[in-house]
């Protein structure tokens, strides 16, 4: 598994039920993820820590780092096309 946080390249990958998509300014992690105490489950958690590594690296060497972001896009009110 090859991640590089914050570059926005649309890309994301899972980690069983949970979803990690990649911006270039904010990570979004998404979904559930239930940890087993069995081989999977180490496996799953081992990912997990990989990516929450990287974060935190790729967050520690950035020069300037805000104390916080400008809120995200809001998403807008979408009619249901079902109703």
């Amino acid at each position: 598994m090859s991640f590089t946080p914050f570059v926005d390249d649309g890309g994301s990958l899972s980690v069983d039920g949970l979803t990690i998509e990649n911006g270039e300014e904010r990570v979004a992690l998404y979904g559930r993820l239930s940890i087993g105490k069995d081989q999977a489950g180490l496996k799953d958690a081992k990912a997990l820590k990989a990516i929450v590594d990287a974060l935190v690296a790729r967050l520690e060497h950035e020069p300037s780092l805000p104390s916080h972001l400008p809120p995200g896009e809001k998403a807008h009110p979408v009619d249901d096309p079902f109703v």
